[in-house]
């Protein structure tokens, strides 16, 4: 129950992301659980869920579970890394949308080495991955360049 709620206000918080000083939008929340198989790939999946559900906005809220190789790419990098052999999910966050999605994880060794990155395609499930997506009916994510950095970057608006 306490993770719930967390969760909950993480995606409170997540609902009000706009930049600053326009007023932040607002959403009720559905939640979507979903167990992933051995196989399966991360990233594969939870882009295909995005688009079978016909989420415009949502964020993946918590996931637990294993991979048998991930595949990200590290900040200020343009190519992806892939590294094989078995590791525990301690994280993966991001906004989903069936556009598109911008998905960060991070993975711990036997030895607890962890490290993160953007996840990409190909990281490929190991025992399961338990995850709670939490879907923002009322809104809907768009991707405008910010000058600042010339990146496409999150824009929430109400649907």
């Amino acid at each position: 129950m306490r993770a719930l709620r967390l969760a909950l206000a993480l995606a409170s918080s997540a609902a009000a992301c706009v930049s600053a000083p326009r007023a932040a939008p607002r959403s009720s929340i559905r939640a979507i659980v979903v167990r992933l198989r051995p196989g399966d790939d991360l990233k594969r999946e939870l882009d295909a869920l995005a688009r079978r559900e016909g989420l415009d906005a949502a964020s993946v809220a918590t996931c637990v579970g294993s991979v048998e190789r991930v595949t990200l790419r590290y900040a200020d990098r343009h190519e992806g890394a892939v590294l094989e052999g078995r590791r525990e999910i301690v994280s993966l966050v991001g906004t989903l949308s069936a556009r598109g999605s911008h998905l960060h994880v991070a993975v711990s060794d036997g030895e607890g080495r962890t490290v993160g990155g953007h996840l990409l395609e190909g990281s490929r499930v190991y025992t399961t991955a338990e995850v709670v997506v939490l879907a923002f009916p009322e809104l809907r994510y768009g991707y405008e360049v910010d000058p600042t950095y010339n990146y496409h970057e999150l824009v929430v608006r109400p649907r």
